[in-house]
């Protein structure tokens, strides 16, 4: 048992934060047979009134004993007033968690265990900064290779599952979803159960079957088909495309977006200042790079596929193999291409699917 009055949990990731809470509360119980010993009380509050109900119950909890006398553990989950919002910064808020310092500093962490999971959270905040000092303090800081955790998580659960999944199944997966963990999980698991008691790994095909994009992820199969440079596969893409959807602007907007980018890593990498390795593109490379070619880009941070220097290492990485394959000439002419095909749907628009094959022989045949 933690020397401290209580444990805290924070970090970036929602997911990530109510897996290590779950993980020490079914530790913390194990062995536990009275349920009145263990209390799950939600955090989660929209205005002050519900803030204080919220540590109300929570108050109630860690200082009512257990029935026959059992050490009592409680989880504050889910705390989401300790952010940066209207709530958070509240005076009433403020006042309150005030307040809980004091019932956290008399816990006897022999006679009842606490933990506190929370996200997001202002670290500006004085709270923050007494919980890293008293508490037994976990932060999740969000990964700067968040796309290793991802597939930490998918190994995790295919190995659970008894079922492999190919490399680029991964990575597809990963932009699918566009780094959510908690869909990560979710979704791998499903492929899991598609999967299940079949000899085969869980590949490409299968992903793009099962799994839709989320969020503003362009990961198009069209588009990961086209720049694979196989026509067949592009064209039996674009048919799955238009079964589901009638306008290209979305996934031509996606070859463009994704071409941008190849150019600039083209343009890199004949340079000599980044290389392409068995793991992708290194971070040091980039960094590297982007202090004697950053300023050309401005000072504007937001990622862009304007500024290669805005994206994800591991995703660059991706992309650098399709870049190492075209030559910048073929590059400019697919961004010609794209460029003509937008054109073309204007003046064809009910022949948007026709367009989009015309490129694909066009640039690939």
């Amino acid at each position: 048992m933690s020397a401290k009055p209580f444990t805290f949990i924070c970090g970036d990731d929602d997911y990530l934060v109510s897996e290590k809470g779950k993980a020490w509360f079914a530790e913390q119980t194990k062995g536990l047979m009275d349920d009145l010993s263990k209390e799950v009380v939600d955090g989660r509050a929209g205005n002050i009134a519900e803030v204080e109900d919220a540590l109300n119950r929570f108050t109630s909890a860690v200082q009512t004993l257990s029935l026959f006398g059992e050490r009592k553990v409680v989880w504050l989950k889910d705390v989401n007033f300790l952010a940066d919002s209207v709530t958070g910064r509240a005076q009433g808020t403020l006042d309150l968690v005030e307040n809980l310092k004091s019932v956290l500093e008399e816990l006897d962490p022999e006679a009842v265990g606490v933990c506190i999971t929370a996200q997001p959270i202002d670290k500006r905040r004085s709270f923050y900064k007494w919980c890293q000092k008293t508490a037994d303090f976990t932060l999740l800081a969000g990964d700067k290779n968040a796309a290793a955790t991802c597939a930490k998580l998918i190994e995790e659960e295919c190995a659970e599952a008894g079922v492999s999944m190919t490399r680029d199944a991964v990575q597809l997966l990963i932009g699918k979803v566009n780094g959510n963990t908690r869909l990560i999980v979710e979704e791998t698991r499903k492929l899991c159960t598609f999967a299940v008691g079949s000899d085969e790994a869980v590949n490409e095909q299968l992903v793009n079957a099962l799994v839709p994009n989320f969020g503003d992820a362009d990961f198009f199969e069209a588009a990961d088909a086209f720049f694979s440079l196989k026509l067949d596969w592009t064209l039996e893409a674009l048919r799955r495309h238009f079964f589901t959807n009638s306008e290209s602007r979305p996934l031509l907007g996606s070859l463009q977006s994704r071409n941008r980018l190849l150019i600039q890593l083209r343009v890199l990498l004949d340079a000599g200042a980044i290389r392409l390795g068995g793991r992708g593109i290194s971070k040091s490379d980039l960094e590297a790079a982007a202090k004697v070619y950053g300023h050309h880009f401005g000072e504007n941070p937001e990622k862009s596929n304007l500024n290669v220097f805005t994206q994800n290492p591991w995703y660059l990485g991706r992309l650098a193999e399709s870049a190492s394959r075209l030559s910048l000439k073929k590059l400019v002419d697919f961004q010609l291409a794209f460029a003509d095909a937008f054109e073309a749907i204007i003046e064809r628009p009910n022949e948007q699917e026709e367009v989009c094959r015309e490129l694909a022989v066009k640039c690939l045949s």
